[in-house]
């Protein structure tokens, strides 16, 4: 005998005494009703199929009566078009009609950011109103409106009363594709009205029923008591408890147990609890649907429309290029790897940059970004939301994307729910700019969901559903994660900001209507023959979650018992992690700078790892500046200072002062820096340039230093490689030697520390090495902000220094070519902020190197 035959769902409805199909066969046939002309109306669509099934199996044999529910049976009788201004129960025309409507009633400047509340109280009043004859709806609206006044006293409860105004005319003057039933001619093909009472009374429903009077029979979805094993799991955490979750899922199925039920209290649990399912090779069939803007086409559609804005950021640019098909990725990756070395997080700055760049690796990027401009640019300007579309579908055919939607499954939901495939004047709307446009798709998105239609050659195995769609349907097993008081209350909160006594005005459902809903699924899912319970004891912060107040009655009740964690325990050989010794004579460098030579002395596996394999971290753009970025850019002030002091030299400090202050301004614009992201570097920044060019006078005339040179490019072979940089700047001394110079923002401390001992000093030894004179001088120049202002501290025994490290990378680099390890051997801070301590597993070695 088939196990579903003994579940209290089989006998609710078939039942040899009290089943719903044995009641309803009985009716007809003591009433001489044709099954044909009898209309049985079910709390939800999926129950449909189940009631039909059970018909063709235990009914009578024959014609069978009409398993509906009211949209259903609505939509048999005949289409319904809502006309301009009607609740379209479609977000895309519900929010521009929701804006024209705002607009009429007075609040045309607040229309986009209204609107969306509009449709929000809208949709709630209109089960209400589409309950009432149509004829009756002018008297209904006067009947509550003085109850749906928010309050006075304040600017929000003003707005609130004029929206509940609005909703309320906008629900009560809408027809709905349901006025239908109330038609005469709908009401004389029906001889009789049975309806399936589902957790909570439907308005509609209630009006249908006094609408057929004695022709109307209600019937209970009420399961009888069986016996239930009802298992309950604490869970540490909610990885833990989706963990958990699906191994329950799993155990039923490999024990026989099948359909399986996992009730969706928690998008994001149900969503890992997927995961895991799937990684199992078992895929559930989700009947809550999917969000469209969790999809993939959903996410190319906005990146799409967020690049396009005429302040975007490079990072959303970016997101966009990665999108598209149309362009060559080795481009987009030179794109990116340049705005990230420059640290452009505006897209407009970098436009302006590249466009009077002379630099070779931009002027090969100039076309690529003129071609991304040129498709940014059609969505520019003001224009109707017809339009929008129009050039939207023509940005989206141009980029490639296009293709892209009308593939996949989510991307034609989405093509539909935004109408982009509409005739030109199909959907009309206000002129807007893109930003508003953008709003508009995402609230659209946003709103939408679509259930993937299941295979109907496989046989469903997990089912995500909503608690309430338990009922009436057979389930082998229940699995109910989430419940936890937050997640699974005892008294749901109500929808809307309504208050008590304008819910009971309304006939919305009461906090106790919804309460006693709630107990009435949970009892259902108790009910089943395996029910498993799974709740967190802490959330992903740490935070203490308690069980729901169903879940402690359970245990006052005695009704559960705690159930061992499904989960099998795996034996995994410990492999303790050994310190690291790579060898790199195969991937010897061709080049060398000081950086690079500063990560071998400092620890042989960070050159390894990130000179020779070559692996890096990625900046963030859109990080905040710090002191690197404010280095970065007195480097390029003080460089565009000195070249132009000296095309034209001058003592005059007023002067200088001036060329300071357009060396500012190119190098700002060149970072693409606004005033406001450089505020926190404004304010000590006239204190810094004055101390520097009060050291430059001093440094001219104590040292007769003449500016040479500003970030020169140095190479110079050794042996088999060649020692490469880019120094800061370069002076002469009277005596014409080359007088290096390094700028440092940093405090005097660190910068004194440097030159303490010449031979630990990697930077200005091997700058040194980069220049073919036999005497050299060489200093780093500290540029500070507080009162010490600039302050030289000179290498003085740079020659040695330069001689020791020549010989030492000799040593070094020989080594690595006749296969000397190379261990992670660094300590301190070079550990601290390293990025390769990740791949060196330092924290996790077994014994000493």
């Amino acid at each position: 005998m088939n196990p579903a035959e003994h579940h209290p769902a089989h006998a609710l409805w078939c039942d040899s005494d009290r089943g719903i199909v044995v009641r309803i066969a009985r009716m007809l046939a003591g009433q001489g009703l044709h099954p044909a002309r009898t209309v049985v109306l079910v709390p939800y669509a999926q129950l449909m199929q189940v009631a039909r099934g059970m018909w063709a199996t235990h009914g009578a044999s024959g014609f069978a009566p009409r398993f509906e529910t009211t949209r259903n049976w609505a939509r048999s009788i005949g289409g319904f078009v809502p006309d301009t201004d009607d609740i379209a129960f479609d977000m895309a025309r519900d929010l521009l009609t929701a804006q024209s409507l705002l607009a009429r009633a007075g609040f045309g400047a607040s229309r986009n950011a209204l609107a969306g509340r509009l449709v929000e109280i809208a949709l709630q009043l209109s089960p209400l109103a589409a309950a009432e004859l149509p004829a009756d709806r002018v008297a209904w609206m006067q009947r509550v409106r003085d109850s749906i006044e928010a309050g006075r006293g304040s600017e929000w409860f003003d707005v609130e009363s004029a929206l509940n105004g609005v909703a309320l005319a906008w629900a009560g003057s809408s027809g709905y594709a349901t006025d239908v039933l109330f038609a005469p001619g709908a009401l004389a093909q029906v001889d009789q009205l049975i309806v399936l009472d589902g957790l909570q009374p439907d308005p509609l429903i209630r009006k249908l029923a006094e609408r057929f009077g004695d022709r109307c029979l209600h019937l209970p979805l009420v399961t009888k008591d069986a016996p239930s094993h009802v298992g309950l799991h604490p869970a540490a955490d909610p990885e833990d408890e989706a963990a958990r979750a699906a191994a329950s899922v799993l155990r039923h199925l490999s024990e026989g147990r099948a359909p399986v039920a996992l009730v969706a209290t928690d998008r994001a649990l149900t969503r890992r609890i997927s995961a895991h399912l799937t990684a199992h090779g078992v895929v559930p069939h989700d009947e809550t649907g999917w969000k469209l803007s969790t999809t993939r086409a959903a996410a190319g559609l906005m990146s799409a429309l967020r690049a396009c804005v005429h302040d975007a950021g490079s990072d959303q640019v970016l997101d966009w290029l990665k999108h598209v098909e149309v362009f060559d990725r080795g481009a987009v990756l030179s794109l990116e790897a340049r705005l990230r070395d420059r640290g452009m997080r505006d897209w407009r700055s970098w436009c302006a940059f590249v466009a009077a760049s002379s630099k070779p690796q931009d002027e090969a990027l100039r076309p690529f970004t003129e071609s991304i401009e040129a498709m940014r640019a059609t969505l520019a300007r003001l224009r109707p939301l017809g339009e929008w579309l129009v050039d939207v579908r023509a940005l989206l055919d141009a980029s490639g994307q296009w293709l892209g939607l009308v593939s996949d499954v989510a991307g034609l939901e989405a093509i539909s729910a935004l109408h982009l495939d509409a005739e030109p004047g199909e959907l009309r709307g206000p002129r807007c700019t893109l930003v508003e446009f953008t709003a508009w798709v995402r609230d659209v998105l946003e709103a939408a969901s679509f259930v993937l239609a299941p295979d109907e050659s496989e046989s469903l195995q997990v089912v995500i559903l909503p608690l309430h769609h338990l009922l009436g349907r057979a389930f082998a097993a229940v699995v109910v994660p989430g419940c936890d008081d937050q997640r699974l209350p005892a008294s749901p909160e109500p929808a809307g900001d309504w208050s008590a006594a304008q819910r009971e005005a309304l006939a919305l459902p009461s906090r106790d209507a919804l309460e006693a809903a709630q107990r009435g699924g949970w009892a259902v899912a108790m009910s089943a023959p395996h029910c498993d319970v799974l709740w967190r004891q802490f959330d992903a912060s740490g935070e203490p979650v308690r069980p729901s107040p169903l879940v402690q009655i359970l245990h006052l009740d005695g009704a559960a018992e705690d159930a061992v964690d499904p989960r099998k325990a795996v034996q995994v050989e410990t492999k303790p992690t050994l310190h690291p010794r790579p060898r790199g004579n195969t991937l010897m460098p061709a080049t060398l700078s000081s950086t690079a030579y500063e990560d071998l002395r400092r620890c042989p596996y960070r050159f390894f790892a990130l000179r020779q394999l070559g692996l890096r971290s990625s900046d963030e753009l859109d990080a905040e500046l710090d002191k690197r970025d404010f280095g970065n850019w007195l480097h390029a002030v003080l460089g565009h200072f000195h070249e132009a002091l000296k095309n034209d030299p001058t003592p005059d400090p007023q002067v200088r002062r001036n060329m300071m202050a357009v060396a500012e301004e190119q190098a700002t614009r060149e970072f693409g820096l606004s005033e406001a992201e450089f505020l926190p570097f404004a304010a000590a920044w006239p204190a810094t340039r004055d101390g520097y060019l009060t050291w430059l006078a001093g440094h001219e005339a104590g040292e007769g230093a003449v500016f040479v040179e500003s970030e020169p490019w140095k190479e110079v072979p050794l042996a088999r490689i060649k020692l490469v940089g880019r120094l800061d700047r370069v002076d002469a001394t009277p005596d014409g030697r080359a007088f290096v110079i390094d700028y440092k923002t940093e405090s005097a401390d660190k910068t004194r520390e440097r030159v303490k001992d010449p031979y630990e000093d990697t930077q200005l030894a091997f700058y040194a090495a980069l220049f073919p004179d036999d005497t050299l001088r060489a200093a780093y120049v500290n540029v500070g902000e507080r009162s010490s202002g600039t302050q030289t501290y000179e290498q003085k025994d740079i020659v040695e220094a330069r001689d020791a490290l020549v010989e030492g990378v000799m040593g070094d680099l020989g080594r690595i070519a006749e296969g000397a390890p190379l261990p992670a051997l660094g300590e301190g801070q070079v550990c601290e902020h390293c990025t390769a301590r990740g791949l060196c597993r330092k924290d996790f070695w077994e014994g000493q190197p």
